[in-house]
């Protein structure tokens, strides 16, 4: 059963690969982040960084319930109609200041984007956990992995801090079903498999030369630069790094990862 007592303990931190909006009805995926939030400790709240949000200076979004940000287009009238009423998390949003600096803006009317609450209503339908999202600054894998490290204390005090993006983003590249995969996804994501089991994190943040067709699994990079946030995060326990979900939709690699 689903640990549903918050957490003030030390959490885990997760890199998912969030999708577009139809993921929400494929055959597994929805079960898949079911049964991985079933398997968590319940956060205090979720600081959540998603690929889909790209602002400098660093931004902490709404810490009150604000309207979904439903940034996608021609998709069926339904996928717009989701809601998510999480609640919001000032007091996460002031910690965030304080561990990253008096350089972080507020934008108190952003309301979570696609690929923050896609993967909540799958994993915390309820929508009872505080939700605080964070703005990509810069997509240098370092600089965000810096990020990361300057977060990870939020850990102890039960946040759940995710990373999410996509192993592999190329909407050119789009298959007809899970089944068909280009040469170029599958050699990337083997090498990113092979990465992770080797815990060789200075070729992930390196990723752009040491990746086999890096430029085509990610013709630009933010759908893969969550994943630095969430390394730098949880490098204390890389010893623990582990896939939780793999394989595919419509040609992309679904890989999702925890640590902790």
């Amino acid at each position: 059963m689903p640990d549903t007592t918050t957490t003030t303990g030390r959490m885990p931190v997760l890199f998912l690969s969030h999708g577009a909006p139809p993921l929400v009805d494929h055959a597994r995926w929805p079960a898949e982040l079911a049964a991985w939030a079933g398997n968590l400790p319940k956060p205090s709240a979720v600081l959540i960084v998603s690929a889909h949000w790209e602002a400098a200076p660093i931004s902490v979004g709404a810490t009150t319930t604000v309207p979904l940000v439903y940034d996608f287009w021609g998709f069926p009238q339904r996928y717009y109609e989701v809601l998510y009423p999480a609640p919001g998390a000032p007091e996460l949003a002031a910690k965030v200041r304080g561990l990253l600096g008096d350089g972080v803006a507020q934008a108190p009317e952003r309301g979570l984007d696609h690929g923050a609450y896609v993967p909540l209503t799958q994993m915390y339908p309820d929508a009872d956990v505080p939700v605080l999202q964070l703005s990509l600054p810069t997509l240098d894998p370092m600089d965000l992995f810096e990020i990361g490290r300057r977060l990870a204390p939020l850990r102890e005090e039960g946040v759940l801090i995710v990373g999410s993006g996509f192993w592999t983003h190329n909407l050119r590249a789009l298959t007809d079903d899970d089944r068909h995969v280009h040469t170029f996804t599958a050699e990337f994501d083997d090498w990113g498999e092979h990465a992770l089991a080797d815990r060789d994190i200075d070729a992930l943040l390196d990723f752009e030369r040491k990746a086999p067709a890096a430029r085509l699994a990610h013709p630009r990079t933010e759908h893969f630069a969550p994943l630095f946030v969430s390394l730098g995060a949880g490098e204390n326990d890389l010893d623990t790094l582990r896939t939780v979900i793999d394989g595919y939709w419509h040609g992309m690699a679904r890989r999702s990862i925890q640590l902790g």
